[in-house]
């Protein structure tokens, strides 16, 4: 999914944590077998408004953080293992030659109370599930996700096709209702991934009923399974609170979610984020530059004094990507020297040392970062090398830089930012070793996104987390099923390669799994040998939130479930 904006390491934090101290009190709260206590609110800050909480419209980050404890898949991440595991599906099996999945549904799970059901709740079935994946499959516009399915389920690129405005005629064939609680979905062909695949959170399951009563309000409307439910959303953000009727317990029989609410605002300065932080007006920060900690935690006089915020600090290896894009089918990016001169004149070392002041990883080789079983230092990139550069933008018309045209590179972020940071050093690397000068362009994430599908931004910097743990959810941002009508994938880029297509579709049916990586290895060397982006630095997931909170964790996808966080205030 797309990450908008990202930055900060925060290990001099770990220098304040002996200081730290608490004097707050609240009222006292039911306690739940093995100390959990319910009730609570959790306050956050999001630098982008949400648009939509409709699942399959949601390609970034910040919304699948709300949409998720909406929403529920058939299966979900384990977040310490990173597998699929049981979720609206108790378990699930496989058929022998790889391309029949049963998946047996929990017999307990209601969606939240809604108008579409007279104002009361309704039983989770095999024929919500049967719509839901339907819907993905769907060529709806509001569905950003259909190149997930369409290719890999029986029957689902016809329907696709026949789809573009409405589909309640229609249906898929390779999606059977088995019983009420069971459906089963026919593969074309084996996968080793459509498991992960499942447990994206744009594939959560929500009813019919839902998409009959509200139609295209839909998205304003949400009505899933999951531990919270929609309270209210604003311009100034968004309120869930919880859902008395949720499915789960915890390991010691407890309901949950033990939260009354959570509550997200919107600031697009990161500075007010930190100060609210520090004023005990929001218990969780996601990003900190580590030039603004002083912000956060007041002097060590402070710390010392007991004025500070006595908080936790979380940091797990980020499966995520930075990376420049292009306008492939325009000038002066259509000519793939052009873009081979732009990849050779940056050292992406220099640029973290210097620019991001050693935050961020660089990537010197394709557009996976490395992971379990993916070599990302067996993939051949590009190096460094500003003497071939220059030969290349000779070679495509411009010698020392003279008639490149005018170009902005677009960012969504503030000034002065991390990501700011990093822009002016991949310009400031341009103008020294090929003599071209670029504009930076700042905006919104909605504004960046309008340029792009309107064709006014040619080039631009965007992010990615993976979605599921396996290297072919980078590189399915490059293939060709991702395109719309229009010619962009939902990331922007207007890329279709038929070897590379071929190539990333035989990795579905590889059931060696040595033998698969090998093959995403070959799309990654495709994609830097053709220059279709660049990649540029990948990072750490750093999370500081207040102590009085139990059972918080975090993963490599970046993902949080607020549904078993509790509050225990400190004992004075």
């Amino acid at each position: 999914m797309n990450k908008v904006q990202k930055s900060g390491s925060l290990w001099c934090i770990i220098l304040f944590l002996g200081f730290m101290s608490c004097t707050e009190k609240t009222e006292s709260t039911l306690v739940a077998k093995g100390g959990p206590e319910y009730g609570g609110e959790f306050r956050f800050i999001s630098p982008e408004k949400i648009t939509t909480l409709l699942p399959v419209s949601v390609t970034d980050i910040y919304t699948h953080r709300i949409t998720s404890q909406l929403f529920e898949n058939l299966l979900k991440m384990d977040a310490e293992n990173l597998h699929a595991m049981p979720s609206l599906a108790k378990h699930f099996s496989v058929s022998e030659d790889g391309k029949t999945y049963t998946f047996y549904l929990r017999e307990n799970v209601f969606f939240h109370a809604d108008a579409c059901f007279g104002g009361s709740s309704k039983q989770l079935t095999a024929e919500d599930v049967k719509f839901s994946l339907e819907f993905a499959c769907s060529g709806l516009a509001e569905n950003e996700i259909s190149s997930l399915l369409t290719s890999r389920i029986v029957g689902a690129k016809s329907f696709n096709k026949k789809t573009k405005k409405q589909f309640k005629n229609e249906s898929i064939s390779g999606i059977k209702i088995i019983d009420k609680q069971t459906i089963e979905i026919q593969l074309v062909d084996a996968s080793a991934t459509f498991d992960k695949i499942i447990t994206h959170p744009s594939l959560a399951i929500f009813p019919r009923e839902a998409y009959e009563k509200y139609g295209n309000s839909l998205n304003r409307h949400p009505v899933g399974t999951g531990a919270f439910q929609l309270e209210k959303w604003t311009k100034a953000g968004i309120s869930l609170k919880r859902n008395p009727n949720y499915w789960r317990k915890d390991r010691h029989g407890n309901q949950l979610p033990f939260l009354d609410r959570i509550s997200m605002r919107y600031s697009e300065d990161k500075r007010t984020e930190l100060f609210a932080f520090r004023k005990q007006e929001i218990d969780l920060v996601l990003e900190i530059p580590s030039d603004e900690i002083q912000n956060v935690l007041g002097s060590l006089k402070d710390a010392q004094s007991g004025l500070t915020v006595k908080h936790k600090v979380d940091s797990k290896s980020s499966l995520s990507l930075n990376y420049l894009a292009f306008r492939l089918d325009e000038a002066p990016f259509y000519d793939i020297r052009v873009r081979q001169a732009l990849t050779m004149a940056l050292d992406k070392k220099e640029l973290v040392e210097n620019w991001l002041g050693g935050e961020g990883f660089p990537m010197l080789n394709g557009i996976v970062p490395s992971m379990k079983g993916y070599e990302s230092d067996r993939v051949n990139g590009t190096d460094f090398s500003p003497e071939k550069a220059r030969q290349k933008l000779a070679e495509a018309g411009f010698s020392g830089g003279s008639n490149f045209p005018p170009v902005k590179l677009y960012i969504n972020t503030k000034s002065g930012s991390m990501l700011h940071e990093l822009a002016k050093g991949v310009v400031a690397q341009w103008k020294i070793n090929l003599n071209i000068d670029i504009q930076i362009k700042l905006t919104s994430y909605a504004e960046l996104k309008q340029a792009i599908r309107s064709g006014e931004a040619k080039m631009w910097r965007n992010g990615w987390i993976a979605d599921y743990p396996d290297a072919e959810n980078f590189l399915a941002l490059i293939y060709g099923e991702n395109l719309r009508n229009d010619g962009t994938s939902s990331s922007g880029i207007r890329y279709n390669n038929e070897t590379f297509n071929t190539l990333f579709e035989s990795s579905w049916k590889e059931k060696n799994d040595v033998k698969r990586m090998d093959i995403l290895r070959q799309c990654d060397e495709i994609l830097m040998k053709d220059a279709v982006l660049l990649p540029l630095t990948n990072d750490d997931f750093f999370t500081m939130i207040h102590s009085k909170f139990k059972d918080f964790s975090s993963n490599s996808l970046e993902v949080i479930d607020f549904s078993v966080i509790f509050v225990k205030e400190p004992k004075r």
